[in-house]
């Protein structure tokens, strides 16, 4: 919950460590579903590409940490012309 807000102010202001952040956190997030939802998932293993399952969470996931690396070269570029 401390993690979410620090994650938007950082990216907010375009600061490289927001971008690794946000990847991490998203990463811990899909865990945590994952996590909270094991007994349901280990019932109904298609309950993965349901969208009132966990098809969101994890494709916004895949997202944030597939695009982390070439915005953070993005932002590292407009550092060095300043």
């Amino acid at each position: 919950m401390v993690l979410d807000p620090l994650v938007g102010v950082l990216v907010g202001l375009v600061r490289r460590e927001g971008i690794w952040l946000a990847g991490s956190v998203m990463g811990m997030d899909v865990c945590a579903n994952r996590m909270g939802n094991w007994q349901w998932l280990r019932d109904d293993p298609a309950g993965l590409l349901r969208p009132d399952g966990l098809l969101f969470i994890n494709l916004f996931g895949l997202f944030v940490v597939t695009f982390s690396l070439p915005l953070h070269r993005a932002i590292s570029g407009t550092g060095a012309r300043r």
